[in-house]
């Protein structure tokens, strides 16, 4: 199971839309490695002056890794945590999660972090299985 959903925010979900900032609050208690990753990264990019800013520290645990994985799987979840920081992000591997102003969609340094190339080039043996 991906989140841990309140009984009040499932009610409400059921009767209709539930707010960004209640969906986050709830990622951000289901998920607290990915949520500390992502704010980390958001926080690095807007505090410096780098194009864009990355976590290169692999998760101390299966469970944090669990956690950044499910984060950056779902659409729903990586959306809205894109949303409530207003960045973009990306993702290489098990720990590799970039954050990205979003006026620098599409151009060459999202482009090239995105890429088929950047994917083969940041592969290792020892993350073969991460």
């Amino acid at each position: 199971m991906s989140l841990d959903v309140p009984t009040a925010l499932l009610e409400r979900a059921e009767r209709g839309e539930v707010s960004d900032a209640e969906f986050v609050e709830c990622v951000r208690n289901s998920l607290p490695y990915a949520y500390e990753v992502v704010s980390r990264v958001a926080a690095d990019l807007r505090s410096g002056t780098a194009e864009y800013a990355d976590n290169t520290i692999p998760p101390p645990d299966e469970t944090a890794r669990g956690q950044l994985l499910r984060a950056m799987a779902s659409d729903a979840i990586r959306g809205g945590l894109e949303r409530h920081f207003g960045i973009k992000l990306a993702f290489q591997n098990c720990h590799r999660v970039a954050a990205f102003p979003l006026a620098s969609v599409g151009g060459d340094t999202y482009s090239t972090f995105i890429s088929t190339r950047a994917q083969l080039l940041n592969q290792s043996p020892e993350l073969r299985n991460c």
